[in-house]
């Protein structure tokens, strides 16, 4: 084997029985910003670690890559691969997936995928195929979760938990755009504010923004914003510490008026204000389109 000098300092190795979990679990540490690869070879590890020493994520959260049977004979080389790691000083990680065989079957059963390991065979004997190939691998493994019971929400605590990792709070998005341009098509929450008085159809605003006093002004004077803002804040200060059992860790809500200049705008830095959320990022998508020159 080539000798790589990896730059990148932490990687946890997701591996275990087909069904268990382990492409959610992938998906959860990529949400908590590591570099995250499916199916790799692990005798490319070494390499890939060394490769991505140049990207600024991989290096500041480090990577997180599944291995498992479908590497065929690949598979094998995987314990030898982490003890040449660990003896380079990586911070690695061998987390194994598991459920109990019942489980297993009905999860297949239900989403009708082949086992990796039944093209000849049933799906249960695939299993008890599969378990007895991964046991030296379980041997070896740093900490083993059972999903048999899981949801999402108590496999992302276990899996961080397990891993010393801790989640954060929950990022959020406002976008402000306009209807004739089309919604935000990733929006997980849309306010409508088109009953706001409209600031384009007077002519001393037209050519402003939302982001201008003058604008803002005027759509407060209607009286309708300050009770909107307030109860969607109290709305969104009440999901956002339950949106983590979604499985997810960003919230984007997307504030729209008809052409996404005006009222749509302000609001979202209106909200953006009111929330107060120490990871929050305000868009505003279509602020220029609807520019008067």
């Amino acid at each position: 084997m080539t000798e790589f000098t990896p730059k990148v300092t932490r990687c946890v190795v997701i591996t275990g029985m087909s069904g268990g979990g382990k492409t959610t679990a992938l998906h959860m540490l990529e949400d908590h910003g590591m570099y995250a690869i499916d199916n790799i070879p692990p005798a490319l590890l070494p390499q890939l670690l060394s490769v991505l020493g140049s990207h600024p994520e991989a290096r500041q959260n480090g990577v997180a890559a599944v291995v498992d049977v479908r590497g065929d004979r690949l598979f094998r080389d995987l314990v030898d691969v982490v003890g040449i790691l660990k003896n380079k000083g990586i911070d690695l990680k061998v987390l194994f997936l598991d459920a109990s065989d019942s489980v297993l079957l009905q999860r297949f059963e239900e989403t009708r995928r082949r086992h990796p390991l039944s093209c000849e065979t049933s799906i249960l004997d695939a299993i008890h195929l599969e378990r007895a190939e991964l046991s030296p691998v379980l041997e070896m493994a740093d900490a083993v979760l059972d999903s048999t019971k899981m949801d999402l929400a108590q496999l992302r605590k276990d899996l961080l938990g397990t891993l010393d990792t801790s989640e954060g709070p929950v990022s959020v998005l406002l976008t402000s755009f306009g209807f004739k341009h089309g919604l935000p098509p990733d929006s997980d929450y849309v306010l409508d504010v088109r009953f706001l008085s409209n600031p384009f159809y007077d002519v001393s605003l037209r050519r402003l923004s939302g982001l201008d006093k003058k604008v803002q002004d005027f759509i407060r004077g209607t009286g309708d914003s300050e009770p909107f803002i307030r109860l969607a804040g109290e709305l969104f200060r009440h999901v956002l510490p339950l949106y983590r059992n979604t499985g997810k860790n960003r919230m984007h809500i997307a504030v729209g008026c008809t052409g996404g200049r005006h009222r749509s705008v302000a609001v979202a830095e209106w909200l953006a204000r009111e929330l107060d959320h120490p990871d929050l990022r305000v868009r505003h998508r279509d602020i220029d389109k609807e520019q008067v020159v």
